[in-house]
């Protein structure tokens, strides 16, 4: 059953030594994530799951104790998913569930055992929905951590570049992200979000599918496109 989940942007900058000179651009986001564990921490569950996007390699769970770091992005800091261990297969945390990690380790998170799940952008709406059901219809008390940014095309400087149709589709996200409207997170676009490198589409959607049958209320706590990425931060509970 879903008790309760935190949606957060994923950016490496998130990380202080990572932004380095431009960390203080990003305190308002950081703090708004730390208000969205709160909620995940009062709702006390039996266990956590972070979910993001990743690449191939990247892909499928990651068992607690899960390493990370932020090497490739030339800082030399390492990170765990929960309490120590090793992920059987030999692998590392993608950049988004490492940045989960960073966030969990920041907030001093003890209240659950951790473990990590990583999707492909490009995973269909239908398969993401599925993967949320079997979450919450694992026995306990699960809560979410949902890892991803909106559109990388919300300016001419974006990664993306400039496409019109970002601002609305980030606008749509995130109003149905901050009021838990599960089925318009549902409904989201898949081929526009994959034209805009939305890369939250399909964690969102697991979320949804996680949430389908849990009544949950919806609190928005940040919205911004700093970068010309489109970042949002909201709570479930």
């Amino acid at each position: 059953m879903l008790v309760a989940a935190a949606v957060c942007p994923c950016p490496p900058l998130l990380v202080p030594e990572v932004a380095a000179g431009a960390a203080p651009e990003l305190a308002a986001a950081r703090a708004a994530c730390a208000d969205a564990l709160g909620v995940l921490a009062a709702a006390r569950p039996d266990r956590l799951v972070v979910v993001g996007p990743a690449a191939r390699g990247g892909r499928g769970p990651h068992a607690e104790g899960t390493p990370g770091s932020f090497r490739g992005f030339g800082v030399d800091l390492a990170v765990r998913l929960g309490r120590p261990g090793a992920d059987p297969a030999g692998r590392e945390l993608p950049p988004s569930l490492a940045v989960g990690a960073w966030l969990l380790e920041s907030a001093g998170w003890s209240a659950a055992p951790v473990t990590g799940l990583g999707v492909g952008e490009a995973f269909p709406a239908d398969g993401c929905l599925d993967t949320g059901r079997l979450i919450a219809a694992q026995p306990g008390r699960t809560a979410l951590l949902v890892m991803g940014d909106g559109s990388a095309c919300r300016s001419l400087k974006a990664p993306g570049y400039l496409d019109e149709r970002a601002e609305a589709f980030d606008a749509g996200a995130a109003r149905a992200l901050g009021t838990a409207d599960v089925a318009a997170v549902a409904a989201l676009d898949e081929k526009l979000a994959y034209e805009l490198r939305a890369s939250g589409r399909a964690p969102w959607q697991v979320l949804a599918g996680a949430a389908e049958s849990a009544a949950l209320d919806g609190t928005p706590l940040y919205e911004d496109a700093p970068y010309g990425v489109g970042y949002v931060v909201a709570a479930w509970s």
